[in-house]
């Protein structure tokens, strides 16, 4: 083991095993050429068989509700439809641009960029697009999109790309829904993530008919137009998104559910409001960014007195904290569901489905 960061004084280290002395019977083969230490830092599961990654998140979601949450979950990491054994998944790609105008990706923790042929985990249809292939002089990096559109991979070229949207279709049993996204904007990468998570927030939550449910961090839409349609016309959904191109989509893609309101801004900001006017909500969806929702946020949706809240986690040590201010504010965790949303890397995705205690 090479210690790459850290000290004796730190808090934690970080290494590349350079020799291993007996290996792991979980141990395999890495199936890229371009993972491994000092390469590139995509892929840092690639080592281990598929079942033992999920293992090991699983492993690693139980000792972050222990720690930062003060409460014992069982969990599996749930494989997701789509791939091919862990590999082809990931439909949104960006590569980084070297000073020749080649396309490939950045080291481990490092900016230098390794020029690839090939990425295992992306879609076929990003690699078949050709965009490896072509010599991108004067960008920094170039993302990549293979949407449900019939028009095919998507290539934005960066900076001073033109900006384009993709179409995406989400559908689930007794559901369907069709969606216009930003090329560059946020959407579930594995093809089977955005289904998957649908379904288990409708399951979970069973909204009624005329029921008032909050989505925070609502994306271009995706769960406020899946709620919208199960509380219909006498209900009503408020969605808050923080980017502006992403609230527009979002408003494009809802239009036909005049019920849905739309309100663009930071989300302690936009529900604080709600509280100092005592507004109930029967429903709160939230899906934040990996830094997670906050101690003020997670108080605030508490102060709300919803029946339920489905909170889409893509780290599980940020889903233990705000599960630890849930627990403050009388709510307790009912269901917590993991899927291997991103095979080949440490990262797990998590819905966590909390009900008043």
């Amino acid at each position: 083991m090479t210690i790459t960061e850290g000290g004796e004084d730190s808090r934690f280290l970080r290494g590349d095993a350079v020799e291993v002395l007996t290996a792991s019977p979980h141990r395999v083969d890495r199936p890229c050429p371009y993972a491994g230490p000092g390469r590139c830092g995509g892929c840092d599961f690639q080592h281990a068989s598929l079942a033992y990654q999920r293992d090991l998140k699983a492993a690693v979601v139980r000792e972050q509700f222990s720690r930062l949450a003060g409460i014992d979950v069982e969990v599996t990491v749930e494989p997701l439809p789509g791939d091919e054994d862990g590999l082809r998944w990931r439909s949104r790609v960006e590569f980084a641009v070297d000073d020749e105008g080649r396309a490939g990706l950045r080291k481990h923790r490092s900016h230098e960029i390794i020029p690839v042929a090939d990425c295992l985990i992306a879609d076929r249809r990003i690699v078949e697009s050709g965009v490896l292939d072509i010599t991108w002089t004067g960008y920094s990096g170039v993302d990549a999109v293979a949407p449900d559109d019939p028009q095919g991979v998507v290539l934005v070229a960066f900076p001073g790309g033109l900006e384009q949207s993709v179409g995406q279709r989400v559908e689930i049993s007794g559901w369907s829904g069709e969606f216009r996204v930003d090329a560059r904007g946020f959407w579930q990468v594995h093809p089977g993530a955005a289904p998957t998570f649908v379904s288990h927030v409708l399951d979970s939550l069973a909204p009624e008919p005329g029921e008032r449910v909050l989505d925070l961090y609502a994306g271009a839409g995706l769960f406020a137009a899946a709620l919208a349609d199960a509380v219909g016309p006498s209900g009503s959904v408020l969605a808050v998104e923080g980017d502006r191109r992403a609230v527009g989509h979002g408003a494009a893609n809802t239009a036909s559910r005049p019920w849905v309101e739309w309100r663009q801004g930071r989300v302690d900001r936009a529900i604080r409001p709600l509280v100092a006017q005592q507004i109930h909500a029967d429903l709160v969806v939230l899906d934040p960014p990996r830094s997670g929702a906050g101690r003020d946020v997670c108080r605030d949706i508490a102060a709300l007195t919803p029946r339920a809240i489905a909170y889409v986690a893509c780290d599980p040590a940020a889903l233990a904290r705000d599960t630890a201010y849930l627990q403050s504010g009388g709510y307790r965790l009912a269901s917590l569901r993991a899927f291997d949303a991103f095979p080949m890397t440490h990262h797990v995705e998590c819905v966590g489905v909390f009900a008043p205690a």
